[in-house]
């Protein structure tokens, strides 16, 4: 057995109903489940079509590669969306069965398992990237490390799971200059960049160009699972680098990640749409238009820059706040300490729970208010 499973750490979801075990919601209340990150809103009849009318593409085995007419895809939209010349589809772009996979996979393809190394990252964070990094042989470091000695990879998630946060051209800056002076590799994970209120968030290969840069050692990764209403399709792409995309590309080859024919078929149809997408925006922004207003004291969080959660401050544990929200207002939310690390005794997830605003907008309103119901009476 590969002794470096016994370095992963419980998944957040298996300590939440570790936590919840045995609890019993008011039965009064109808459950209202904000936990996970999960779209709830209709995928587009366009992507169900494509994917339908593609359906013989089932009897035949895909390349890893993807279809030529994919990658253009992808690089159109690239193009489109940042402003930025339109990347090499054939060297540029990969393909990949949702970020998720992704994420991990690379680490397992550009870490150097001969000499020690460090994983850099966010902290709160993703946990697929501390997994990553266990399982590559390699030490995780959240938040900035207080030597860069040894780093051989940063994932960076912008706009940031859960905060929202997203990084600007000065903060893309100094990531760069890290790098030429560290010799790391920057994974830039963006799964959430066409989620927003205001402006569009700043891509890390657009910050690249900006600053008059090349895509060396940066590969950035995204998902039509949040963009398009399709967590199902497992679809998405890495773009950058082209020597890393030809050694991912490697990777994968064996790895058997290959994209069904027919699920590129219905990611071209989403990839070459906009007006889904915005669609989808507007959806989201009632949600935070609706929902800000009803966080009350003591209570608090912000508008978020991207992405679809609130990051709310707690007045008491965010453990316990939680269980107690399942049992006496029967909603389900994620405490923030369970996806972040202590550093030096602190934890930045600490009394924060995450809501993903995915229902409904009257189950989220709803669930909003019974948050605040149950901190008022704390």
């Amino acid at each position: 057995m590969n002794p470096l499973l016994a370095r992963l750490q419980p998944y957040p979801f298996e300590k939440l109903r570790a936590l919840t075990a045995g609890a019993t919601p008011n039965p009064a209340l109808k459950p209202l489940n904000l936990s996970i990150g999960e779209p709830k809103h209709p995928t587009p009849a366009l992507v169900k079509d494509a994917l339908t009318r593609a359906l013989d593409g089932l009897a035949a085995y895909p390349l890893t590669i993807g279809s030529p007419e994919l990658r253009q895809a992808i690089a159109a939209w690239l193009a489109r969306r940042y402003g930025i010349p339109q990347p090499n589809p054939d060297t540029e772009v990969l393909p990949i069965n949702g970020s998720r996979e992704a994420l991990f996979a690379f680490a397992q393809t550009v870490l150097d398992p001969t000499r020690p190394a460090k994983v850099v990252c966010p902290n709160p964070f993703y946990q697929i990237y501390e997994g990553a990094a266990f399982l590559a042989g390699a030490t995780p470091v959240y938040g900035t490390p207080k030597s860069w000695d040894g780093v051989q990879l940063v994932y960076v998630c912008s706009p940031a799971n859960p905060s929202g946060h997203v990084m600007g051209l000065g903060e893309w800056r100094e990531v760069f200059e890290l790098a030429d002076r560290h010799g790391f590799i920057i994974a830039s994970d963006e799964c959430y960049s066409e989620i927003y209120c205001n402006e569009p968030p700043l891509g890390s290969m657009q910050a690249a160009r900006k600053l008059g840069r090349s895509y060396e050692r940066l590969v950035a990764f995204s998902s039509l699972s949040k963009r398009s209403n399709a967590p199902g399709m497992r679809s998405g792409f890495v773009a950058g680098d082209a020597a890393l995309i030809k050694k991912f590309l490697l990777y994968r080859t064996y790895h058997g990640s290959a994209m069904s024919l027919t699920v590129q078929a219905a990611s071209i149809a989403a990839w070459n749409d906009e007006k889904h997408v915005e669609d989808n925006r507007r959806l989201y922004a009632e949600k935070y238009r609706a929902c800000l207003p009803r966080v009350k004291t003591p209570l608090e969080t912000e508008m978020p820059d991207g992405g679809f959660y609130l990051w709310i401050r707690t007045p008491v544990d965010d453990a316990d706040f939680t269980r107690r929200l399942l049992i006496e207002q029967n909603v389900l939310v994620l405490p923030g300490s369970y996806i972040a690390r202590a550093v030096d005794g602190v934890n930045p997830g600490a009394n924060h729970i995450r809501v993903a605003l995915v229902p409904p907008l009257a189950e989220c309103t709803e669930a909003i208010e019974r948050i605040s119901r149950l901190a008022a009476s704390l």
